[in-house]
């Protein structure tokens, strides 16, 4: 690769937690071609996570729709483009019938049993695999901080909700750990609560939320995008929350991090970082789904075997690995 390289277009995906776990590579674009126009393609939910981007030419919202017309509107938004490269994380017939010196596309030789980063990282046959990061505008930074004030000390993040019902750790487990984490002689004794959760997941969320004394909320229930939820996530001291973009995002500001799994992949989706560890159910993903009358559009949560003490456990162990 020549560092002369100018413009770039960057395919990520639609979902938010993907599109951060991505971040790596794009990280690693930034830094070997510090000088070039990137265009990020990616879905509407996930803009607002690329917008303080450095070298960010444009950011092309690309939402999904029915017989691939999504790419069909992209090709035709682009025909006329030339790129140096081209970084496809889609493996989408965009990147092949464009312009391109270069391209590096999602393909068979990615090995699909490893991380979604180490993924990312082998489509550009890196030797390593870049960790994600987050850039921020300076309009997200001031809303976080008015949002979490520095002011007041140690500051717990909390995410409750997930896009799943099914990867939702039950309510009253969070409230029991929050109190255990919070009492006197807890870990984070004292500490202020700031609770997450995206549009659309608001009464779960607020569950958990009113059971803590008000002095110690900080709400951050659907009151921001993406982007600005992410810059609150790095105002936070600690993060404990289901497998969800929000982990992911915590994770990618630095925040210490600690991921519940249930039904889900941990060994592709755990947070990423020597800051971060995971607890998950003893059952597996199959095993979780494996009874007569599943459904994944009607069943409630699947993480029940997940006891708090667990979770007490890894948090402790992490927090401590990290002081």
């Amino acid at each position: 690769m020549q560092s002369s390289a100018q413009k770039i277009l960057f395919i990520t995906s639609s979902r938010i937690g993907d599109a951060v776990l991505s971040t790596g590579l794009l990280n690693h674009i930034h830094r070997t071609y510090p000088n070039a126009k990137i265009t990020i393609v990616c879905g509407p939910l996930a803009v607002s996570l690329f917008e303080g981007g450095p070298n960010v030419d444009d950011i092309i919202p690309l939402k999904k729709e029915k017989h691939n017309k999504h790419w069909l509107k992209l090709w035709k938004r682009l025909a006329t483009h030339k790129f140096d490269i081209v970084v496809d994380l889609r493996n989408s017939i965009v990147s092949r019938v464009i312009f391109a010196r270069q391209r590096y596309i999602y393909g068979g030789y990615v090995d699909k049993s490893t991380h979604k980063v180490e993924q990312n990282a082998q489509v550009m046959k890196l030797s390593s695999a870049p960790a994600p990061h987050l850039w921020f505008t300076d309009e997200q930074v001031d809303m976080a901080k008015k949002i979490i004030s520095s002011e007041g000390g140690f500051v717990l993040g909390v995410g409750p909700t997930a896009n799943w019902r099914g990867k939702t750790w039950p309510y009253e487990n969070f409230v029991e750990l929050i109190q255990h984490l919070t009492a006197k002689g807890g870990i984070f004794e004292n500490a202020r609560v700031a609770v997450f959760g995206a549009p659309g997941e608001e009464d779960d969320a607020r569950k958990v939320l009113q059971t803590i004394p008000e002095s110690k909320t900080i709400d951050v229930i659907a009151k921001t995008d993406p982007g600005t939820a992410a810059a609150c996530l790095a105002q936070c001291d600690f993060y404990i929350g289901n497998d969800s973009g929000l982990m992911h995002c915590a994770a990618a500001v630095g925040t210490p991090t600690v991921g519940l799994f249930g039904p889900s992949y941990p060994h592709i989706y755990a947070p990423w970082g020597q800051h971060t560890d995971y607890a998950r159910t003893s059952k597996t993903f199959d095993e979780l789904i494996d009874f007569e009358g599943y459904d994944s559009k009607t069943t409630g949560s699947l993480m029940a075997d997940l006891h708090v003490e667990e979770v007490v456990n890894v948090v402790e162990t992490l927090f401590r690995k990290l002081s």
